[in-house]
């Protein structure tokens, strides 16, 4: 069954992907009458907790994905490094939204830049490196420091090193994890930014599209440690934010959510640095603070049904639970204005995301 309008109450949607961002977009879909069967390699992961089914194997059986793509309406991805092949395998047999299409943009940071750049938005400066030479070319023609970065798969600051004047460019390059990699990485000029914000666009089957107001997100150790709702940045650059995030949701032809990650820069420029065409980290704020959440809004999109309103009631603050953070969690519940996220995560290491706390202020 495929689905070319608005999926009733009752239907299935897919999730491709078993993390905490399955687990919210399950919740969401729930509360609208849908049931959820997720497919990841991963037992007892966090989405499966709370999914109706759960399809446990590798992303490139196709048997399985087989027997998954028959049990359910549409598919969405919760986070972009599943296999764009796996992606492409079931939408031969049931609408995915976003399309892989969109997916093998946004795990390539080269294809992801040079899309940004065609589409109209500005980036860093960047070139692609292979080797250790070319490291020492890009530290030439872009000026120091550079930060080398892994073309794929890298997140929360892995395969990610800076590269100062006068450092090594084969030990950098080593370090970032790409040696011997056909695929390489990525050498972008180092941005003296005033802020890093992020704006979250929802669009629709019919192409409408709302944005949430743009955030702060401010880390510690490359990971995503607050975001501050809304973003404390002149309302031009808020203009500004946001008409980039629906331009690449356009362009990409997004069904779902697009996440677009920006610096700000001390001269109160924009640039684009990321996007990911799903759910984010720096997103989970509207579950408390928006009449509608994000997680509701990405359920509303892939099943043809109207967006909902981005209009936020409150404004928040919400800090990710990293590691050893989760063991506060009677600490945090005896706040009265604490709003406490658990991912269901059995066992807390260092630099692992187990959940979150978001705290409401009145909307400024």
């Amino acid at each position: 069954m495929s689905a070319e309008g608005p999926l009733p109450p009752g239907s299935t949607i897919g999730i491709f992907g078993g993390g905490q961002l399955g687990r919210m977009t399950a919740l969401a879909a729930a509360r609208l009458g849908y049931r959820c069967h997720v497919f990841t390699p991963e037992k007892d992961s966090p989405c499966a907790q709370v999914a109706d089914a759960a399809s446990v194997a590798p992303y490139d059986d196709e048997e399985a994905l087989d027997g998954f793509a028959s049990s359910v309406q549409v598919v969405t991805a919760e986070f972009e490094n599943v296999p764009a092949e796996a992606l492409g395998y079931l939408a031969r047999r049931v609408p995915v939204r976003p399309g892989p299409d969109v997916l093998a943009i946004a795990q390539d940071r080269l294809k992801e830049k040079t899309f940004c750049n065609k589409a109209g938005a500005a980036t860093t400066p960047f070139l692609a490196v292979r080797s250790a030479d070319d490291v020492a070319k890009a530290l030439q023609q872009l000026g120091a420091p550079v930060v080398l970065k892994t073309a794929r798969l890298g997140y929360d600051g892995k395969g990610q090193v800076k590269l100062d004047k006068g450092g090594d460019p084969k030990a950098a390059f080593k370090a970032m994890g790409a040696a011997g990699d056909a695929i390489g990485g990525i050498a972008e000029a180092w941005v003296e930014y005033a802020c890093e914000i992020s704006v979250i666009v929802a669009r629709g089957l019919d192409g409408a599209m709302l944005a949430y107001p743009a955030v702060e997100n401010r880390h510690k150790h490359h990971i995503l440690d607050q975001t501050i709702a809304p973003a404390a940045i002149d309302g031009k650059i808020a203009v500004e934010a946001e008409r980039l995030a629906k331009l690449l949701a356009g362009r990409l032809d997004v069904i779902g959510l697009l996440a677009v990650e920006m610096f700000v820069t001390r001269e109160g420029s924009v640039l684009v640095n990321e996007i990911a065409p799903r759910p984010h980290n720096s997103g989970h704020w509207t579950i408390d603070a928006c009449v509608t959440s994000q997680f509701e809004q990405c359920v509303r999109a892939v099943a043809g049904l109207p967006l909902g309103s981005v209009e936020r009631h409150s404004d928040a603050v919400m800090k990710n639970l990293i590691g050893d953070d989760v063991n506060r969690w009677l600490e945090i519940l005896k706040d009265p204005a604490a709003k406490l996220h658990l991912y269901g995560k059995s066992e807390a290491q260092p630099g692992r995301k187990m959940g979150h706390v978001t705290r409401l202020k009145p909307k400024s």
